[in-house]
């Protein structure tokens, strides 16, 4: 239906177009939203950030709490864990001692042992070790080994001659936390038979070469003579203490 030129009224066909006074009352209505709508301002984000605080004052919490000591430390669930099932010693025999032990020589050697196969290549089967070892040998003088008349004073008092046997070298001594091994090579037979049947024994030759290397260098040190000196002088000072102005120390032969 046409509208008539005259009547400016809206009606449900032509409705009227808002004014600039309606548009700014609209403007400061605020709108409520409508039940079981979702709240506007970030939800979700503001959800987040809930929750990285609560974590953060949780481990802040857990952190006060132990280093005030009231909780035990943090252990890691896959720490390395070391048991010992060693038995305990047993005690197979005690002998007595009597000996003075007057030098000591400590020694390093280098031993380069290869084991190996005629007419085998050594990248297929071969040993090869290259061992450090550090040990000590004690000289001494066996003082259960005086002999009756081994002590004999002068008719004054003022005079003494002491025989005694000639000093000796101890065991060597290998010390295990000084040695290492600083290098090995093994063939291809010799790793596939070390995973299949293994040989906690594998060691123990550089072991005695090494200890025989020791006692060797040893003997040739002049370490039983120093051990002569160092014992005539610890009976000179001692025999002298007593009252002896003339103190003489020999040796029989070993």
């Amino acid at each position: 239906m046409a509208r008539d030129g005259e009547i400016n009224e809206p009606t449900r066909e032509f409705p009227g177009y808002p004014t600039a006074e309606a548009l700014r009352d609209r403007s400061d209505v605020t709108s409520e939203p409508a039940p079981g709508a979702p709240q506007p301002g970030g939800g979700p984000a503001r959800g987040l950030l809930w929750v990285l605080g609560a974590a953060a004052m949780a481990v802040v919490v857990l952190l006060g709490v132990q280093a005030t000591g009231l909780l035990p430390d943090f252990r890691n669930p896959f720490a390395k864990e070391q048991t010992d099932r060693s038995q305990p010693p047993l005690l197979k025999s005690i002998q007595d001692l009597s000996r003075y032990v007057a030098a000591e020589g400590n020694f390093q050697v280098v031993v380069d042992l290869q084991n190996d196969r005629r007419n085998v290549p050594d990248w297929l089967l071969s040993q090869r070790t290259l061992f450090v070892g550090a040990g000590s040998v004690e000289a001494y003088v066996d003082f259960t080994k005086i002999s009756e008349g081994a002590v004999v004073e002068s008719a004054d008092g003022k005079s003494v001659e002491i025989r005694l046997p000639a000093p000796q070298l101890g065991k060597t001594n290998l010390d295990l936390e000084k040695s290492y091994v600083f290098a090995e090579e093994r063939g291809l037979l010799n790793r596939v038979g070390e995973l299949v049947k293994g040989d906690p024994n594998r060691q123990q030759q550089v072991y005695q070469l090494a200890e025989e290397r020791i006692t060797t260098a040893a003997r040739d040190s002049g370490l039983t003579q120093r051990a002569e000196e160092n014992t005539r002088k610890m009976l000179e000072g001692l025999l002298r203490s007593l009252g002896y102005e003339k103190v003489t120390v020999t040796y029989t032969a070993p």
